[in-house]
C-alpha cells in the first residue's frame, strides 16, 4: 500500500511576523502508526524540500511519543528534508492521501492547484481522503464529481472555532475551518477541545485536532485493508 502525505510550504502566521508550518505531531503520529503497518509513505508539499515546522508545535508541551520518536529518527527527518514537489506526484501511483494540519495549509494548500486537482482525482479513483486537524481546509475549494463543493452533504470534523480561540489566533487566520466546513454544506460535528475526534464519511477522514492524528490514521488503515 501507499499513501501520499501533503505538507505545507508556507511559513508565515499572516502578517504577525512569526513563523508558522505543519504541525509535528500531525505528521509524525499518522506517519509511524501507517509505516509500522508497511505503508510505504511518500512526502510531497507545494515547493517540495523541507516544508516548514510550526514552532509551536515543537514546545514541550505539544511533545508525544510520535515527536520523541521523531526527534531521534535522523532517517526520516532526512526524509523529510526532501518532500517531492507536489506538481510532481499522480494520484494513480498512490492508495489514498493524507493531510497533516498546522496553520500553514490555510495559506497555500487551499487554493494550491496541484494539491485540489489531486484531492478530486483521489475522490474520482474511489480512494480514501483523509486530513487532520487545519487539514481539512484543503477541502475547501475540491470539488466533487458533479461540481458541487467535495465536502457537502458529508460529515466531517476539522480545527473547532473554541479551539482557534484558545490559541489566540481567530484574527490573524484567514479563515476559521469550522466555519468554511459549514458554509460549503458540511455536516460538521465536533467533541470536546483538544479530545480525539474522528469522523469517516465515504472515502473522506477528517479529524479534528493534533489528538485525533493518529486515530485519523487508523481510520485510513483500516479502509485500505478493507
Amino acid at each position: 500500500m501507499k499513501v501520499l502525505f501533503v505538507l505545507t510550504s508556507h511559513d508565515e502566521l499572516g502578517s504577525t511576523g512569526k513563523k508558522t508550518g505543519f504541525w509535528i505531531e500531525e505528521f509524525a503520529a499518522p506517519y509511524y502508526k501507517l509505516a509500522d503497518e508497511g505503508v510505504d509513505v511518500t512526502l510531497a508539499s507545494p515547493k517540495g524540500g523541507q516544508p516548514p515546522i510550526d514552532p509551536k508545535s515543537e514546545e514541550p508541551d505539544a511533545q508525544t511519543e510520535a515527536t520523541k520518536r521523531y526527534y531521534n529518527d535522523s532517517a526520516l527527518q532526512e526524509k523529510l528534508s526532501q518532500t517531492k514537489k507536489l506538481s510532481q506526484v499522480k494520484a494513480d501511483d498512490y492508495d489514498a492521501v493524507f493531510y497533516p494540519g498546522g496553520h500553514g495549509p490555510l495559506w497555500d494548500l487551499t487554493s494550491d492547484r496541484n494539491s485540489i486537482n489531486l484531492i478530486e482525482t483521489f475522490y474520482k479513483q474511489n480512494k480514501p481522503v483523509a486530513a487532520v486537524c487545519h487539514g481539512p481546509a484543503v477541502l475547501a475549494k475540491a470539488k466533487a464529481p458533479d461540481g458541487s463543493s467535495l465536502v457537502k452533504g458529508k460529515k466531517v470534523a476539522g480545527f473547532t472555532n473554541s479551539e482557534e480561540a484558545a490559541v489566540q489566533l481567530t484574527d490573524i487566520v484567514p479563515f476559521l475551518v469550522e466555519d468554511k466546513l459549514k458554509e460549503l454544506g458540511g455536516e460538521y460535528s465536533k467533541a470536546e477541545d483538544w479530545a480525539p475526534y474522528v469522523v469517516t464519511d465515504g472515502l473522506l477522514i477528517t479529524g479534528q485536532n493534533p489528538a485525533s492524528s493518529e486515530p485519523a490514521a487508523e481510520a485510513l488503515l483500516k479502509m485500505l485493508q478493507k
